[in-house]
C-alpha cells in the first residue's frame, strides 16, 4: 500500500481506531473520508481536523450502502482505498440469546463490509493501483466468550479476507487484513478508553503506520501486542492463552 498520495474512505471513522487512522492518514498526504452514522461525531472530527471530508453512512441498509457508494463514485472519483473499520461488540448470554443484538452484530460486522466491497470494487478497479483493508480482530483467532457473535464475525471476516485477497490477486485492487488487539477506545464503553490494559490508541496507530510504510505492505498487519492472539494456534498455547482470557477481564478485546 502507498502511504501517501491515496483518497481513502474509512468507515467507522469518526473514533476509536478509525478516526486514529484518519487523522494519521490525512497527515501523510492523503486524501481522508470518514463514514458513519453518527452525523455530529463526523462533523466534531472533521472541523478538528481540517481537510478531512466525511459522509454518513447506515451500514446496516443494504439499500444505503448501494447509494453511498454511487454517492461515493461522483464526489470521489479517484477513491483507492477504502478501510472497512466500522464495528459494533456487545456482551451476549446465550443461555438467554438476545437476537436483536446478535443479528445486528452480524449485519454491521459482516454484512456490512461484504455488501460495500461489493459496491464500490468497480471504482476501485478503474484506479490504476487501489486497496481494500478489512480490520478483524486477535479475538478473530482466539474468542473473548463473553461476546460470541463478536468474535464470530471478525473469525468470518478473517476468512472472507483471505479468499478475497485470493480471488483479486491478479487485479490491479491489494487486499490487506488489520488485526487489533485490546485497544484503548470506547468499543465496549467509556471504562476501555482508559484500560491499563488496552494498548493506548496512539501507540497503536503509530506502530500500525509504520508497518503500513513497509514494501511490500505484509497481508496481516499485526502489531506486537497481537501476535500471541493471532499465532497461539501456530505456537500451540491455544488452550493456555483462551483459559487466561476468559478468565479475566470480561471487555478485553
Amino acid at each position: 500500500m502507498n502511504i501517501t498520495g491515496n483518497t481513502i474512505l474509512i468507515t467507522g471513522g469518526g473514533s476509536g481506531i478509525g478516526r486514529g487512522l484518519a487523522e494519521a492518514l490525512l497527515a501523510l498526504g492523503n486524501q481522508v473520508i470518514i463514514a458513519g452514522r453518527r452525523k455530529q461525531v463526523l462533523d466534531e472530527t472533521t472541523a478538528a481536523n481540517p481537510g478531512m471530508n466525511s459522509a454518513t453512512l447506515n451500514i446496516e441498509n443494504a439499500a444505503s450502502i448501494l447509494d453511498f457508494a454511487a454517492q461515493m463514485e461522483k464526489d470521489y472519483p479517484a477513491m483507492n482505498v477504502v478501510i472497512q473499520n466500522a464495528g459494533i461488540m456487545r456482551v451476549e448470554d446465550l443461555k438467554s440469546p438476545n437476537l436483536t443484538d446478535a443479528e445486528a452484530i452480524i449485519t454491521t460486522n459482516l454484512l456490512g463490509p461484504i455488501r460495500l466491497t461489493a459496491a464500490l470494487l468497480p471504482l476501485l478497479q478503474k484506479q490504476t493501483h487501489s486497496t481494500i483493508m478489512t480490520v478483524s480482530s486477535g479475538l478473530a483467532f482466539i474468542p473473548l466468550t463473553l461476546t460470541p457473535t463478536y468474535c464470530a464475525t471478525k473469525a468470518a471476516i478473517h476468512s472472507w479476507t483471505q479468499s478475497l485477497r485470493y480471488q483479486l490477486e491478479d487485479t490491479k485492487v491489494e487486499v490487506l487484513e488489520l488485526i487489533p488487539p485490546y485497544v484503548q477506545t470506547e468499543l465496549m464503553g467509556e471504562h476501555q478508553n482508559t484500560d491499563p490494559r488496552a494498548m493506548p490508541l496512539k501507540e497503536y496507530i503509530a506502530e500500525t503506520i509504520e508497518i503500513l510504510k513497509t514494501q511490500p505492505t505484509p497481508a496481516e498487519i499485526c502489531v506486537e501486542r497481537v501476535r500471541p492472539l493471532r499465532f497461539a494456534a501456530e505456537n500451540s498455547n491455544y488452550a493456555t492463552i483462551f483459559d487466561g482470557l476468559n478468565t479475566t477481564s470480561p471487555h478485553r478485546t
